[in-house]
């Protein structure tokens, strides 16, 4: 019977235990009324919350109707919420699916937690579960799609993926539940899987539905496997360094598979199946070649990979018109003391490079603080030889992403200060200063 099978599954997947309080998803639709009826000849404690999208006009109050009186029958909480699900998709520029899976998800769990629920259950079935494996092995999702709908994630359950659509109308034998129009068309990819390929597979494998819900079961357990291998290459080959993170060039062309583990190392920095062949190139590429994910740069810097997050590049130029000020940029803040007398002693915090001691003779305001630019030059202190900033960087040994990230500081159209690098020779103290400026860089 299936109520046998609905209670030995919720315990062999350790979903709940019987004195826990489960809050049941509940469209009208039959998959939900049969969970419902489970959930009471199983002698459960549960609630029922429904969502009206308002997309289906006097079908919509219908089926709200409809839930509400199945609670009543039932005996148990109730719970509903209209959406204007249209509105909200345009306001978020996203498709009616994905608004409606947002507001619907966002709500439950807002209900699960004000009523004191443990859990939130839907009445996904296997067909659900088939369907979603196969729209996940055609999106290329990688093995981690490959084991569909999990029966629990979080406070999400769902208890009804061991059975099949037939057996839940089966299992409600006559008992009455509405049906959604729009699950009649095929313009949702879903629906277009549910109504044309599965049944052509069907045409050729009778059984696919059932055997490919048992290779789900398996491919759960291989990804356990596979996850495990992928935590030890991922932690013998990821680095972090401060705000990012970097792969050793040679470590990775040494690892087998290959393209799998780099699929997993950089899947996480928005890296998709696609660009993963572009990012292997890179292990060829000379310094400064990249890959631009939606979320990250990952950068060939000589003997490395770097995987940095996209930031908002300042590009601004800062104006201080006089000392006793300060500039904020969004990569740091530039403060200027005002002038004070120099008696040959210099200050204690003048070691620390991210603080300048200049000759205020030689300053004439106002200063601009800005990004370095290609062709930009200066007199490196203690050298009478003016040197580019780009030579400069290169002996230096910065990478490309700190080069990025460097700011200078201008007199009168002379660079006076690489922030937090070097200063200019020109405007260094000597026996001759009388007063002097402290430039000080915080970054952040």
């Amino acid at each position: 019977m299936l109520i046998t099978q609905f209670r030995s599954y919720v315990q062999q997947e350790n979903l709940f235990n019987p004195s826990q309080t489960v809050l049941l998803a509940v469209s009208g639709g039959a998959d939900s009324v049969a969970m419902a009826y489970l959930f009471k000849a199983a002698g459960l404690r549960f609630g029922m919350a429904h969502c009206n999208f308002q997309l289906r006009g006097e079908e919509s109050l219908r089926d709200a109707h409809f839930v509400e009186a199945l609670s009543l029958q039932l005996d148990v909480p109730f719970f509903s919420i209209e959406f204007e699900t249209l509105s909200y998709a345009e306001r978020h520029k996203i498709s009616i699916q994905v608004a409606a899976r947002q507001l619907r998800y966002d709500w439950l769990e807002q209900v699960r937690a004000q009523e004191a629920y443990d859990y939130i259950a839907t009445a996904h079935h296997l067909q659900d579960n088939v369907e979603t494996l196969l729209m996940n092995l055609s999106k290329g999702t990688g093995i981690a799609g490959l084991h569909g709908i999990l029966p629990r994630q979080g406070k999400l359950v769902r208890p009804l993926l061991f059975t099949d659509k037939a057996s839940l109308l089966t299992y409600l034998d006559g008992r009455p539940f509405v049906e959604d129009s729009s699950n009649l068309t095929d313009k949702y990819t879903r629906n277009h899987f549910r109504q044309h390929v599965i049944p052509a597979i069907q045409e050729v494998f009778p059984q696919a539905v059932t055997n490919m819900g048992q290779s789900i079961r398996h491919f759960r357990e291989a990804e356990q496997l596979y996850q495990q291998a992928i935590a030890w290459h991922r932690k013998k080959l990821l680095v972090q360094v401060g705000p990012h993170f970097q792969v050793s060039v040679l470590k990775l062309q040494k690892a087998v598979p290959l393209h799998t583990i780099a699929f997993e190392l950089f899947a996480p920095f928005g890296c998709t199946p696609a660009q993963t062949t572009h990012v292997l190139q890179l292990l060829q590429a000379e310094s400064g070649h990249f890959v631009d994910t939606p979320t990250h740069r990952i950068l060939r810097n000589r003997a490395w990979l770097l995987i940095l997050p996209h930031t908002a590049t300042d590009n601004n130029i800062y104006v201080i018109d006089h000392a006793g000020t300060k500039a904020a940029t969004a990569d740091g803040t530039l403060h200027v003391s005002p002038a004070t007398p120099y008696h040959g002693k210099l200050p204690t915090d003048a070691q620390n490079p991210l603080v300048a001691c200049l000759d205020a003779s030689q300053l004439k305001f106002p200063l601009l603080l800005r990004k370095w630019k290609t062709g930009d030059y200066f007199y490196p202190l203690g050298m009478t030889k003016k040197k580019k900033l780009s030579r400069f960087f290169i002996d230096q040994k910065l990478s490309l992403a700190r080069k990025e990230q460097v700011w200078v500081v201008e007199s009168n159209k002379r660079i006076v200060w690489i922030a937090g690098l070097r200063i200019d020779n020109r405007f260094k103290l000597t026996d001759s200063t009388r007063d002097m400026v402290e430039l000080k860089w915080v970054a952040g």
